[in-house]
């Protein structure tokens, strides 16, 4: 999880919102990726995407069997869409997002009938700090200084 961390941290600097991901089969990193909808004029440059994408290229598959998934903020539906399709074994997140989450809040992929594959799902992991470094950077983005 901390790599992903590594990647939101990353992301925010870049003016990016601050969500990581990273692919991992065991010990293997595969893939890392932060948020890059700015920086490539894409509204699906999502972290989630970008290191599916990635771990794909590196495995040579379109699908992850075994593979497990961290990410700071629980992703959205596209995002919880694309990990099912990608058959990731286990995602892990930070934060809940009650807003635009698709996992554990609003269309909630995986308990719909029609996904095809569930991963095994696991939120809250290191949840306050994934929630403040998400609000530290809407505060800047608002000019709040406290």
């Amino acid at each position: 999880m901390q790599i992903a961390f590594d990647e939101a941290q990353a992301a925010a600097a870049r003016g990016e919102v601050p969500v990581g991901a990273v692919v991992v089969f065991g010990e293997r990193v595969l893939a890392r990726a932060g948020n890059r909808t700015r920086e490539c004029v894409d509204p699906t440059a999502h972290a989630e995407i970008l290191a599916i994408r990635e771990a794909c290229r590196v495995l040579g598959s379109e699908r992850l069997p075994g593979c497990d998934l961290y990410v700071t903020l629980e992703p959205c539906a596209m995002c919880a869409a694309a990990i099912s399709f990608s058959r990731i074994r286990r995602l892990y997140f930070g934060a809940h997002d009650p807003k635009s989450g698709g996992v554990e809040h609003g269309g909630r992929f995986y308990d719909q009938p029609t996904c095809h594959h569930a991963p095994e799902v696991y939120g809250g992991f290191r949840e306050r700090e994934a929630a403040a470094l998400l609000r530290e950077f809407f505060r800047e983005r608002r000019g709040e200084t406290d």
